[in-house]
């Protein structure tokens, strides 16, 4: 008896925890949802993707979300929720295509994705930031834009105005990418580079995916094709980023431990996930089948994605974002410079 009441009263604590988090979870959806509406009815002079439409309109929100009625459940989409978005990121790598890079370019890339993280923390150190937003804008200026950044804050301790950087890197490396996206083809034509290593270019300096397809296939299918294999190189080494960085962490505050807790499981279902994808999209006749699964499994990271950024905007002051100064809108150009560079004269010389 005594036990079947101890499992009522687990089951009725349960409940009252699931029931905390669905109006935070439910604010989320609402600024996701109408984020989502909004995105194709952006003007074509500001081609602004979902997420930063979300973000934009929940650091709107954000007196209406300070009330505490919507804090478990905003805190639930800010971090597992957003651990699981990642791992499912996975989905969209083939192994294959990666492969087919070739030696030279892979190595370009890790090189150029590496001293940009660097530059991220060093330039962080030399204007006295928090090191840890050197390691945010790092990131996601390297590897894949805001995606990055929010796989990035997982690791990350939750020092004072995390979300408040995490917000800032979203919005300007989308900007960044949206000005590359027009700048950096005609930058290509002028150094002579062929459709090719155009598009190896324009994969490995634009932040986010969605710029670097458009920016590719507005050339020729031959550079898009290459963007947008060399990008999901970027997101497949996403990984391996976060879980150094993770270390790094741990050994800066001195616990260890912490950064083995954040990462393990959404780490290994990444990795599942791009084996399982670069398995089934090399077998024609499961191809048809397998495409269905693959579409809801990366509709279902978006979405993650979608209402994890829509937390941390929601728990995000426009007057925090005013008062971050000239430091870090210094570091995210340093970073998209540096890389910008690291390729153009990696692509001279192997071109």
């Amino acid at each position: 008896m005594e036990g079947s009441i101890s499992t009522r009263g687990s089951r009725k604590v349960q409940t009252a925890s699931h029931r905390d988090l669905i109006a935070g979870i439910g604010l989320a959806a609402v600024v996701a949802v109408i984020a989502v509406l909004l995105a194709p009815h952006m003007p074509k002079a500001l081609p602004l993707p979902a997420m930063v439409i979300a973000l934009v309109l929940a650091i709107s929100l954000h007196a209406l979300a300070r009330n505490s009625v919507f804090q478990p459940g905003l805190a639930f989409c800010a971090k597992p929720l957003l651990r699981w978005a990642v791992a499912l990121l996975g989905m969209r790598v083939a192994i294959g295509d990666i492969i087919s890079l070739g030696v030279p370019v892979a190595i370009m890339v890790m090189a150029s994705m590496a001293a940009t993280i660097l530059t991220g923390i060093g330039i962080a150190k030399l204007l006295k930031q928090n090191v840890f937003f050197g390691m945010l804008v790092g990131s996601a200026t390297a590897v894949c834009g805001a995606s990055a950044a929010l796989a990035t804050s997982t690791v990350l301790p939750n020092y004072k105005g995390r979300d408040t950087d995490v917000a800032f890197v979203v919005v300007g490396v989308n900007l960044l990418a949206t000005l590359a996206m027009l700048a950096y083809p005609p930058l290509c034509l002028y150094l002579g580079f062929d459709e090719k290593t155009t598009g190896v270019m324009l994969g490995g300096t634009i932040h986010d995916v969605a710029q670097v397809v458009g920016a590719g296939y507005a050339i020729s299918d031959t550079a898009g094709n290459a963007a947008a294999i060399v990008k999901l190189f970027r997101v497949f080494l996403l990984l391996p980023v976060v879980l150094i960085l993770g270390f790094y962490v741990s050994r800066l505050i001195g616990q260890r431990e912490e950064a083995r807790v954040a990462m393990p499981t959404f780490a290994i279902v990444f990795l599942v996930l791009c084996i399982i994808n670069s398995i089934c999209s090399s077998v024609p006749a499961i191809a048809e089948s397998y495409h269905v699964v693959k579409s809801l499994t990366v509709g279902l990271s978006t979405w993650g994605l979608l209402l994890a950024i829509s937390a941390i905007g929601l728990n995000t002051s426009m007057k925090a974002i005013a008062n971050l100064g000239w430091r870090h809108i210094v570091n995210l150009l340093g970073t998209t410079l540096a890389i910008a560079t690291l390729m153009t004269v990696g692509l001279l010389y192997i071109r």
